[in-house]
């Protein structure tokens, strides 16, 4: 019997992946997946092909690449990097594809088809040392590049690394992105600044309902964090889709491209909190820094500013002093208040009219206790948005208007305001208002999922359904968790005649709705919206099944019937359908009347008479 001889070479093997592209996915699979192809198609492939570079295994967002050459491998990840600069710009930070780079000198196996051998594994290991935009490489490959590329090597010297016996001595280089090189070296090939997840806290209370306070902490110091230019925070939405996971932080620094995780607890018991955090390098899973904070109630949002603080002093970072003024700057000043904001906004989460009322309560609590409270009269316009378009209650637009306006009047950068008075222009069918406040939420805070999803809604009413796409799918990205958008954007994709995209987020939203309903199987908004993109894709059992959840769970919500008349549709019980519009249409505002004359789920249905009786009545 013949057997396949094993070769092995001495060759420079650099080892790639994407940072953070578990997080890229989560936010919006088919993008990146598209986006992931496009940029090796066009880029990737071809530059290691320039330096006779060879592909040898790819794992994913991963890549072995073996050369005959050092300096061709070296030569190859720096013009990866300078080209990944010029390829991501433009577009939002969060959606930036970047690469972290290990180049090693050392043995390379081939034994038929498979390739190991210890230099593939210090490649790899090198690679998960290096940062967002970094090259790493060995001593190995620092001797052989010596001056004869125009690099400066951070020398970081002796580092322990998992499953390689003997410390590695590691050097970054820096091939010209203004990173500096100072100190130990660690900034070198680093974001220009460092980057940090603060992982959701958690909550150690024994009252269960309180998680939605240890959000609000955890969010909060996102936000002081955020405000600080020398640092790269993720936002909310990000990080908030690793609650309730196994807090691996080595892997989940990995998985979200940043240098440093933040996590932490919240305990509360009648007027006292304790509050603990922690500061952990990502790459090592080296513990920096750690508090606990043992405080009354009163004393929360100093509580949050001294974590803020510490941080930045942690990672060096000079705080200007109109930063150091925002951190300060509490959202209110009554925690009272502030825990009635918090509650609204998680009865907001639940999309029922009794939901929705249940949380504008809470709103107005909490600006009765702080009359200058900006996110609480915003809160409020939203609430009564949604119930006078969708529920038709007897919430004029004026004061809805004035609500907004009292938040802007506050304060005049809260894109969520902004968003608010948007909608209700929108609903006042004041559309060019309405476009132009919703712009200015935008400008002020590009990432606001608030601006982004409303704005989608409202470019569906009025045709504009390219935008309204676009937005959707920002929507997506900016909050991984929200099942809305996908499910509805098949609405909007199927309207545009995209089946292929129809298809993808039809399977996306479906997960994500799969996922609300495990942690919410009350949620009859999330299961009525998953069953017509259910009876789009063929599966009417299912279909059938969300429908009657929904219908059980709140039969008597005029959204709950909507959708379900979309279903219908869908399923081809026309008549059905229409009887659960017409008692719908006289009862809901003109927002939602215009939402329906352009949704596409009732296509077929459109030349029916009823509907088309019904139609005429809706102008």
């Amino acid at each position: 019997m013949h057997e396949e001889q094993v070769e092995r070479r001495l060759a420079a093997i650099l080892a790639a992946d994407v940072v953070g592209y578990s997080r890229l996915m989560e936010a919006n699979e088919e993008e990146t997946l598209g986006v992931l192809r496009r940029h090796r198609r066009e880029f990737f492939d071809p530059t290691v092909g320039q330096y006779g570079g060879r592909i040898f295994k790819v794992m994913g967002d991963g890549f072995l690449v073996e050369f005959g050459s050092v300096l061709n491998a070296a030569r190859c990840a720096v013009d990866i990097q300078r080209g990944m600069v010029e390829r991501n710009a433009g577009l939002p930070e969060d959606r930036h594809f970047r690469f972290r780079i290990g180049i090693n000198l050392g043995d390379l196996i081939v034994d038929g088809d498979d390739f190991y051998g210890d230099g593939v594994n210090m490649a790899v290991r090198l690679q998960g040392l290096a940062g967002p935009g970094g090259i790493a490489c060995s001593a190995a490959v620092r001797h052989e590049v010596g001056n004869k590329l125009d690099l400066v090597f951070a020398d970081q010297g002796d580092r322990q690394v998992k499953n390689i016996s003997n410390p590695v001595h590691v050097y970054f280089a820096d091939w010209g992105d203004g990173a500096s090189v100072g100190g130990n070296g660690r900034e070198a090939l680093r974001p220009n600044k460092p980057s940090v997840a603060v992982l959701p806290f958690a909550n150690m209370s024994n009252d269960a309902e309180q998680e939605f306070f240890s959000d609000g902490i955890t969010e909060d110091i996102i936000t002081d964090l955020s405000d600080v230019s020398g640092l790269f925070v993720l936002s909310r939405h990000t990080v908030f889709a690793y609650k309730r996971r196994a807090q691996d932080l080595e892997r989940i620094a990995g998985e979200l491209g940043v240098e440093y995780v933040v996590e932490g607890s919240v305990r509360k018991a009648g007027n006292r909190v304790r509050i603990t955090a922690e500061l952990t390098e990502g790459a090592s899973d080296g513990h920096i820094w750690a508090a606990r904070y043992d405080r009354d109630l009163t004393d929360i949002f100093a509580v949050q500013d001294e974590i803020a603080k510490a941080i930045v002093k942690q990672l060096k970072v000079k705080l200007l002093p109109e930063e150091r003024k925002a951190i300060e700057q509490a959202p209110t000043e009554s925690v009272e208040a502030y825990t009635h904001y918090l509650r609204g906004r998680e009865y907001y989460h639940i999309a029922s009219r009794a939901n929705h009322l249940m949380a504008r309560q809470s709103f107005v609590r909490a600006v009765e206790l702080d009359p200058r409270y900006a996110r609480a009269y915003a809160g409020i316009a939203i609430c009564d948005v949604r119930l006078q378009s969708n529920y038709g209650t007897g919430i004029s637009v004026d004061d809805i208007l004035a609500t907004a306006e009292k938040a802007l009047a506050i304060d005049p950068m809260l894109a969520e305001a902004h968003a608010a008075r948007g909608f209700a222009l929108a609903l006042a069918l004041r559309r060019d208002e309405a476009a132009a406040a919703f712009e200015q939420a935008l400008l002020i805070d590009p990432d606001s999922h608030e601006a982004n999803r409303y704005y989608a809604e409202f470019c569906v009413t009025i045709g504009q359904f390219e935008k309204s796409a676009r937005l959707f799918v920002r929507a997506i990205e900016i909050k991984p968790s929200d099942y809305g958008s996908p499910l509805m954007v098949v609405n909007v994709f199927r309207s545009l005649g995209d089946h292929d995209k129809v298809l993808s987020y039809a399977r996306l939203g479906i997960r994500k709705a799969e996922e609300e309903l495990r942690l919410h199987p009350e949620n009859a908004n999330c299961a009525c919206l998953g069953a017509t993109v259910l009876a789009h894709l063929g599966d009417n059992k299912r279909a059938s099944q969300w429908l009657a959840q929904a219908l059980a769970t709140d039969p008597g919500d005029l959204n709950i019937q909507y959708n379900a008349a979309c279903t219908y549709a869908l399923l081809g019980d026309a008549e059905r359908a229409i009887d659960l519009l017409e008692a719908w249409a006289p009862q809901v505002g003109a927002e939602m009347r215009l939402w329906f004359r352009n949704d596409s789920d009732f296509d077929a249905i459109r030349d029916h008479p009823r509907y088309l009786t019904l139609l005429k009545t809706t102008d």
